[in-house]
């Protein structure tokens, strides 16, 4: 089987290091003469998947700008998923997804798994209700060979004093930064 990663590296040999965000929000809807529905965030998808394949090799779109439209939202998404899928692009959506174990197992059924309508080639997880909650996902991810990209060091300015903040293992040598540590504790899942 192939890796995510390796199908990450052969799309960058490809394409470049270009990721396409799909980002309806408002202001780019009006901006391009489309309702502001999930009629509209769908279309948006659906032209920038046609722009994109064949000159990039990864599209992520942003989950929260279609699912803010309901449950039409969703079947937009589902829609632009599945043509980007389709066009052979590497498809990473943009949940952010983080919970309790359990909670984290149902939304690896819904973005990585084989099938769902909601389908991708990799997630965006986040870690901050702890990195272990994440294990069976990333385990999952790598069975499947999906990926997931953890949040550590955002560029969100809020979550700076979080992310920055020392975590303090015994002596105080063993000092590390939350962001840090997140990427230390998932980093083991990595396969290339």
């Amino acid at each position: 089987m192939t890796t995510f990663g390796q199908r990450v590296r052969a799309a960058l040999d490809e394409f470049g290091p270009l990721c396409v965000g799909i980002d309806p929000h408002t202001t780019l809807l009006d901006a391009w003469g489309l309702d502001v529905s999930a009629q509209g965030a769908g279309e948006f998808g659906l032209r920038v998947v046609d722009a994109a394949a064949g000159r990039a090799g990864i599209v992520k779109p942003q989950v929260a700008f279609f699912e803010r439209f309901g449950s039409a939202g969703y079947a937009a998404l589902e829609r632009v998923l599945a043509a980007a899928r389709a066009a052979g692009l590497i498809v990473i959506a943009d949940a952010k997804r983080g919970d309790i174990d359990t909670t984290m197992d149902g939304y690896a059924d819904a973005w990585l798994g084989a099938g769902s309508p909601l389908e991708a080639d990799a997630v965006t997880l986040s870690p901050y209700l702890g990195p272990d909650s994440l294990h069976k996902t990333l385990a999952s991810a790598v069975r499947s060979g999906k990926g997931a990209f953890v949040l550590a060091a955002t560029s969100n300015r809020e979550g700076l004093p979080v992310q920055t903040a020392e975590v303090v293992d015994g002596a105080a040598s063993d000092r590390e930064r939350v962001a840090e540590r997140v990427a230390r504790d998932v980093g083991s899942h990595n396969i290339g």
